[in-house]
């Protein structure tokens, strides 16, 4: 059989990629695998050639561009909802091996809406100030955060205290801001000014209940789990670490100075013998919420769940992103995890392209 041929679909300006470092390693691994794989952008298409004028690394570290075969399989990473892009997405130039997602306000509530999913999902509503009121006299801490935030940005932490309420985030430029107000109203105020003023796309922002995840001194904690398609098209859980924030920060993103430890150390030091039932319920969650998704939205290659632990060892659902990153593995030193991190999506890729191909040929003997 032919050479696979997987197109990666992401940003590009000029000659400058999202997530570079990444990338090259993904086109890397699928040479590595025996197929031709490069990268393009919605405007390297040319659908009545049948060719793209695409991107592969190149010697010295740049980028060399030049014409490549139509693409057997794309994996979409372009994690830029730009208008040619969405438009490009929607049109069946080819195959994906991945589909296209939804708004993260519209995943949380189709999670809670299912019985195999629900009972992980924290409290969350769209916000509007009197649902904020309302958060606020049910929970002692709230996240509002934007329905299609990335990295962190724009997630400001309320906090009910004996002299009224502390707030804290980062605002969309990643820098941290705080406030500590008396009342209700004033409280309310700020986030309303903060819910116009941090806006990142577009997108509702939503009020979620706070979960007490201090599971070290004055730092959050939560577990990134890497879900994934093998060899075989199977879910299968490639890895999972906790991520500690940074001290007093109100989220535990690398990005914010936080930083990976190993899951089954951290968990053991702060739960002991529970560790390993935590472990597989997390595992669960992610095979529940990877199945449910697929079922929604079709075909996916791979899910990053951010997981909460809380005080009591309680397991809940933060957010899915259907393009994770993987460094925290790297980030670990867990090498091993962090190839297959990067292996599993093009090899997925690759059997989808040869079945299709298996098909076609069948199809023309008959």
């Amino acid at each position: 059989m032919s050479q696979a041929v997987i197109g990666i679909l992401t940003w590009r300006s000029g000659t400058r990629f999202s997530e570079p470092a990444y990338l090259r390693k993904l086109v890397k691994a699928g040479r590595e695998m025996g197929a031709i794989v490069y990268l393009f952008s919605y405007q390297d298409a040319y659908p009545a050639k049948k060719q793209i004028h695409g991107f592969v690394p190149g010697k010295n570290g740049g980028w060399v561009r030049r014409w490549f075969p139509w693409p057997d399989m794309v994996i979409d990473r372009y994690r830029k909802r730009v208008p040619g892009y969405i438009r490009f997405r929607h049109r069946s130039h080819f195959p994906y091996a991945n589909s296209t997602f939804s708004k993260k306000w519209k995943i949380t509530k189709l999670l809670t809406d299912e019985i195999a999913t629900r009972q992980w999902i924290p409290e969350t509503v769209d916000y509007s100030k009197p649902r904020l009121l309302h958060m606020l006299k049910r929970h002692q801490l709230l996240y509002v955060k934007p329905g299609n935030g990335t990295g962190g940005r724009s997630i400001l932490k309320v906090a009910a205290t004996a002299r009224g309420y502390h707030l804290q985030g980062r605002d969309k430029y990643q820098r941290m801001r705080m406030a500590r107000f008396a009342t209700e109203a004033a409280t309310a105020a700020y986030v309303e000014r903060w819910v116009h003023e941090q806006k990142i796309q577009d997108g509702p922002f939503m009020v979620q209940q706070g979960l007490q995840l201090s599971l070290l001194p004055n730092r959050v904690a939560d577990v990134r789990l890497l879900i994934q398609k093998d060899e075989r098209g199977e879910w299968d859980v490639t890895g999972l670490g906790v991520r500690v924030g940074a001290a007093n920060s109100s989220t535990s993103n690398l990005h914010g100075g936080g930083r990976g430890i190993p899951f089954e150390k951290f968990m053991q030091e702060r739960f002991g013998e529970r560790a390993e039932e935590i472990r597989r319920e997390c595992c669960e969650l992610a095979h529940q919420t990877a199945g449910t998704l697929e079922k929604h939205f079709g075909r996916m290659i791979e899910f990053g769940l951010d997981i909460g632990i809380d005080v009591d060892g309680k397991v809940w659902l933060i957010e899915v992103n259907p393009k994770p990153g993987r460094e925290i593995f790297r980030e670990m030193g867990q090498l091993k995890t962090y190839r297959l991190a990067i292996r599993r999506p093009v090899e997925y890729a690759i059997r989808l392209a040869q079945e299709t191909k298996r098909r076609t040929v069948r199809v023309h003997h008959r």
